[in-house]
């Protein structure tokens, strides 16, 4: 299908020089890895959401040893001398007031 337009008289105005082409494709690049490497010279700055703060400080608990040698060996001691005693109406206490608080 051709296309008549009788108001273009002159097309050659519209052709492609490869020469100019080329220049405006280097052009273009350098100015791209310029903007690059200046994005890469800048800080960033990244804020963290409430909930990947929470999951940090988890994972920073985690990474700690779950319980206290000292105190296991002081118990551990007083075990095996005879001298640890245990509070049964404190137990008793806290095993109805668990119940009351989470229904098991």
């Amino acid at each position: 299908m051709k296309v008549k337009n009788p108001n273009l008289k002159n097309m050659a105005h519209l052709s492609t020089n490869k020469s100019s082409s080329s220049k405006l494709n280097t052009l273009a690049k350098n100015k791209m890895g310029n903007q690059a490497g200046s994005l890469n010279k800048s800080s960033t700055k990244v804020n963290l959401s409430e909930r990947a703060q929470q999951m940090s400080k988890a994972k920073e608990i985690a990474s700690q040893p779950s319980f206290n040698s000292e105190k296991v060996a002081r118990l551990q001691n007083m075990i095996d001398n005879g001298t640890y005693k245990i509070d049964s109406a404190a137990v008793a206490d806290r095993l109805v007031d668990s119940h009351l608080i989470f229904g098991e």
